[in-house]
């Protein structure tokens, strides 16, 4: 018996309908990128590409941070580094203003100084001087070092204890290695005045506000995240000086530098 197939075409054209529709999650869910979408609209997922990443208006939306950041940009890979060398004084490094100059002329001596930058550290409250966190005063990250090496994507990551922050990738402006634990001599005190999330201590950790090479004590990190103390692991606030003066942070395994940050 023939059934002629214009009796089949509804019966075909329903079996369409039925079809549950694919959700762009579903649809997605096998192609692998780089980019971590936690929901989008179809139109979203249809123009994601690696040379173009929509905003789509929704916080739900999570882009992964290179691990490495290619030569050649707009600007230098460089927005971190440890300074080469201290200003020669101790801890006095004329205030934050002071060690900003430093890290911006050390970073321009590099063909880094397309970048504002920011020295790594918090001041204390005075009577006339409100406390400065020194996780306040860096931007929002990512941070790559000389190398293009991913440092810490964001803030949080950066003093949440999954930053790359060691002797290897924490080098200078030069990407020269900085002295660490076992070398001679050991210059693995970073100055910062900041407790383990980048915030200023209570008293005065911080050398008069980076102000003198006398009385006082700083608190320092250890680059190299190895040393004695039970905080020793800190890249930011492993213990404080002996004093502010040159001769004291260089008996305590300083020479009076510091982690500087770009802020763009």
């Amino acid at each position: 018996m023939m059934i002629k197939t214009s009796l089949l075409l509804p019966i075909f054209t329903l079996s369409l309908i039925a079809m549950p529709a694919i959700s762009a999650e579903q649809s997605t869910a096998d192609n692998s990128t780089t980019h971590n979408v936690a929901a989008v609209s179809p139109t979203a997922v249809f123009a994601e590409t690696d040379s173009f990443k929509p905003d789509t208006g929704s916080s739900d939306m999570a882009v992964e941070v290179p691990e490495i950041r290619a030569m050649g940009g707009a600007k230098s890979v460089t927005t971190f580094f440890i300074t080469s060398k201290g200003l020669g004084n101790g801890a006095d490094l004329g205030g934050l203003a002071g060690a900003d100059a430093h890290c911006q002329a050390l970073a321009a001596a590099e063909y880094a100084g397309d970048h504002t930058w920011r020295a790594y550290l918090s001041i204390h409250a005075t009577d006339s001087q409100v406390a400065i966190n020194a996780r306040d005063r860096i931007g929002g990250g990512p941070w790559y070092n000389g190398e293009g090496l991913l440092v810490a994507a964001s803030l949080e990551e950066l003093h949440g204890g999954d930053n790359r922050i060691d002797k290897s990738i924490a080098a200078s402006e030069s990407l020269n290695p900085i002295n660490g634990f076992g070398d001679s001599p050991n210059q693995h005190d970073m100055l910062t005045g900041s407790d383990p999330q980048g915030r200023a201590l209570a008293g005065d950790l911080s050398c008069g506000n980076w102000t003198s090479s006398g009385a006082g004590q700083a608190q320092v990190g250890h680059h190299d995240l190895l040393g004695q103390g039970e905080q020793a692991g800190s890249w930011n606030s492993a213990h404080a000086t002996k004093g502010c003066s040159q001769q004291l942070l260089q008996s305590s395994a300083g020479a009076g530098l510091f982690y500087c940050f770009a802020i763009d």
